[in-house]
């Protein structure tokens, strides 16, 4: 199944662009996915702190991804 991703911040510069499209086995979680996203871009895991929306909420690693999904990647912020 293809997941489409959107990037944002430091996301969006280590995959190369705001949407990216993941080739995924189906069934797979949003644990397989962050671990795909680390081999095929190493830099990705250098964000300790990342956190994934999946359809507008907060997905733990064990959620199941389909198709259908909306995957947002939301990288550490800071301000000031």
């Amino acid at each position: 199944m293809k997941v489409k991703i959107l990037c944002f911040g430091i996301t969006k510069e280590i995959l190369g662009d705001f949407e990216k499209e993941v080739e995924l086995a189906d069934g797979s979680t949003v644990d397989i996915l962050k671990a795909k996203l680390i081999a095929d871009y190493p830099s990705f895991s250098k964000l300790i702190s990342l956190r994934i929306a999946v359809n507008e909420e907060y997905g733990d690693g064990a959620l199941v991804l389909t198709e259908r999904d909306e995957v947002v990647l939301i990288p550490p912020v800071s301000g000031g």
